[in-house]
Parts: structure tokens; sequence; C-alpha cells
């Protein structure tokens, strides 16, 4: 029997389906909660998954061998274009949650944490909501959603973010009232006193599936699943927020307050992999393991993560434990993680994954080394060393990428003036168009 839709989900990719699909495909109450998931825009993922009824298989890779299971939680896949499937699931009163697995740009955030009214996205959604239009960005489709919604009299939801931006559920609050305010302000009582958005720090690394893994499921099983999801053994979520019209019985923790568990996992496994990403990259290597297989990127992880740990909330004896795990998980040498999948968005990723251990270590007296490294090595990325520049944000920092005073200038306006860390960036930057750090 195929469970009711009680859970629509904006980000239909292999990250929500190891992640957020799997917890809620095991969880005891499952045939009580189907997931309807909408991708991005495409309609490729969407049309391939509906071909096979949502099923997929879920390849979980230790370090000796993988476990093939068939997850089954999906049960209607859209493309994110169907805006009218999307208000018409946000319109049932049964629908209890909407999940995200969204970029930190796919927020639309200006430099305050609030809606960028300027992003010409953002101004085609107001015109697009106002009219009656297909809403395009994440704000927009959530609000359409949520006007729906209110106009049905469908009652309470939780909206739940899975992703690295901090403080994720306090975000998309502001970006979703933002706009609110701007197309239809009557909407943002009700928003306030209906919507719970729910923080969470959600962590399973899920590299890109290959031809390779698609032939070996068919071997395996006998299944031609043509979207099958390779993830690794290791799985954490964290939640903290309110479910008013209820969730699944998730094996998650649930917290009064999650920032000092994304913290942690923010600078140390998201920081960790930006420095490999780029430093990593930058001697010829291609993923986490074999960066993770050459000392000096070893050394330098260990001195970031050295000063990360002191910017992390946490008990030392926990850091030191999810420090190891985290070797175990990048030394898996059956998880290929490119390393350019990784450096992919340094512009929205360096801010939020690097700059608070910066600041944090230059608030109590030291220069950061590790932080000066990954900067470093970020801006001989801009330059044209290691993993390709794929990043929509990185024409302003490309410009100024010869100048470490006049990138730190855009970057981090309050680090501009700090000729310490200036002096040890400058260091550590290559000084050619190509060829290894050193």
């Amino acid at each position: 029997m195929t469970p009711p839709v009680r859970i629509v989900h904006l980000g239909l990719g292999g990250f929500f389906r190891a992640h957020q699909a799997w917890y809620t495909g095991a969880a005891p109450d499952a045939d009580g909660w189907g997931i309807a998931a909408f991708t991005g825009r495409s309609p490729e993922l969407a049309d391939r998954l509906a071909a096979q009824n949502g099923r997929y298989t879920l390849i979980i890779r230790g370090p000796e061998h993988d476990e093939l299971a068939v997850q089954s939680a999906v049960v209607a896949a859209h493309p994110g274009t169907d805006l009218a499937a999307w208000c018409g699931y946000l319109s049932r009163p049964e629908v209890a949650v909407v999940t995200l697995t969204v970029t930190e740009a796919g927020y639309r955030r200006d430099r305050t944490g609030g809606l960028d009214l300027d992003d010409p996205a953002v101004r085609a959604d107001l015109d697009a909501v106002r009219t009656g239009a297909a809403a395009v960005t994440v704000p927009g489709r959530l609000f359409a959603g949520l006007a729906a919604r209110r106009a049905a009299g469908a009652g309470p939801l939780a909206v739940v973010s899975c992703d690295n931006l901090p403080g994720n559920g306090e975000a998309t609050a502001r970006v979703v009232l933002d706009l609110a305010a701007a197309a239809d302000p009557a909407l943002v009582p009700w928003i306030r006193d209906t919507v719970s958005f729910v923080t969470t720090m959600a962590d399973r690394i899920t590299p890109r599936t290959t031809p390779d893994d698609v032939q070996a499921v068919q071997e395996r099983t006998g299944f031609a699943d043509a979207v099958p999801v390779v993830t690794e053994p290791f799985s954490e979520w964290v939640l903290g927020g309110d479910f008013p019209g209820g969730r699944p019985a998730w094996d998650a923790r649930f917290v009064a307050d999650v920032k000092p568990h994304e913290t942690r996992k923010l600078l140390l496994l998201n920081g960790g992999h930006s420095l490999l990403a780029y430093a990593g990259s930058a001697r010829g290597h291609d993923t986490i393991a074999e960066a993770m297989a050459d000392p000096v990127c070893r050394d330098w992880l260990a001195q970031w993560w050295d000063e990360a740990s002191r910017q992390v909330p946490l008990p030392a004896g926990e850091l030191a434990d999810y420090r190891a795990a985290l070797t175990a998980r990048f030394t898996n040498p059956r998880i290929r993680h490119l390393l350019a999948q990784i450096a992919a968005d340094g512009s929205q990723k360096i801010p939020i994954r690097v700059l608070p251990v910066i600041r944090g270590e230059r608030a109590e007296g030291r220069t950061s080394a590790g932080g000066a490294r990954v900067l470093a090595a970020w801006i001989g990325h801009l330059r044209g060393i290691g993993a390709p520049v794929d990043d929509a944000g990185a024409a302003p920092y490309r410009e100024r990428a010869g100048s470490v005073p006049g990138l730190l200038a855009l970057l981090a306006p309050d680090l501009a003036g700090d000729s310490d860390l200036i002096e040890v960036i400058e260091a550590l930057v290559p000084a050619q168009s190509s060829g290894p750090m050193t």
C-alpha cells in the first residue's frame, strides 16, 4: 500500500534521497508518511524517478563492500516548474511537513541575511506572485505554496531546512516573510502564527552516482534503476523546532539548540572539505580520499581542525570523537567524493565555513594560520589553480584575486585592515597561474 503524501520536499537530489527520505522510510510509522518531491527546476530526475514509481536503490558504500536497499518513501516526483502541483499538495490539510535541500545561494539573501529584493529573479517572482504566474525561486515557491495553504484553510505546517546554512530555519523564515511583506502583507501574520520554521543539521556524504554504479545495481539486483544514490554508512540529523501538524518518528536527535551541532559540522566537516577541495586539488588530487592519503594535506587538515575546534561550543571529548569519525569517513577509499564538486560555489561557502574561525582566532589574539591557508587556496583556485571555478558569484572575487587586501575588502571588510592576517595569506597564496601549493 502506498503511503499518503504528508511531506512535500523541494530539492529532489542525491542528498535528500540518502538522508531525509531514508530517515522517513526507516521510521516505524513510515506507512503513514509518503513524500511528494520536487526538483529544483529540471524535469529529468523527476521523470526518471516517476517512471520507477518513486523507488530507487540506496548504495551504502562502506570501506570494504556495498549494501543495497530499495527505498520507497518517495511516492510522487515532480519537476520544480510544476507550481500547480506544488500548491495543490500544500493546500491539503494532511500535509504536515515541507523539507528543503537547496544551496546557500538558493535563499537569495542579501548581505544582511534578508531577501535580496534587487535580485532580478526575486523581482520577477514578486511580479509573478502578484499576478498569479509561476514563481521560480525558493522563497517565491514557498510563498506561493503558503498562500495557497492559507486560502484553503489547511492549517499549520512545519518547514524544515536541511542544508549547510547556519540557522537555516530562521534564514528561511526571514526570506519568506520578506517576500510576503513585499507581495502580500496580509499573509505575514498568518505565516507567523501558523508556520513553524525548523532548524536542522543534516549530515551524510553523498558523492555523484556514476554509470558503473547504475550497472552494478542492475547486475546485483536485477532492478534496472536509472537513478540509484551512493552514500556512506554514517548519517546524522539534529533538529530543533516545532511540528504543529505532526511528523514521522524519525530516528534523529531533537534538541532545544541546534547551533553547537551545526557549528561543529559546518566548521570541521564542511570547512575541512573546502580546505581539501582547494588545497588538495592544487596538489593534483581529485577526491577527498586521495587528498587524505597525502601527508601534507593531512597535516593542513589537522591544523584547521585544531583552530576550528576552539570555536565550537561542545565538550572536548565529543569533538575528539567527531574528528576521529571524520577521519574514518574522509579516508574511505570507496567513496569517490570529488574535490571539484566540493569546490563549487566557494563565494557562498567560504564566508560561513571559514571566516567564523578566522574571526574567532583573531578575537582571541591568534592569527589563524589554518584559516589563512583555506583563503590562500581559494584565492589560488580563483586564479586558475586546481579545481575549475564553478561559481556564479565568483566574478567580483576573481577580479580582485590578484590582491589579497582587495579581495578581503569585498569578502570580509572587517578583516581587510588586518596586516598580520594579510601577510600570512600572501605568504601562502600560490604565485603562479598553475602548479601545486607548497
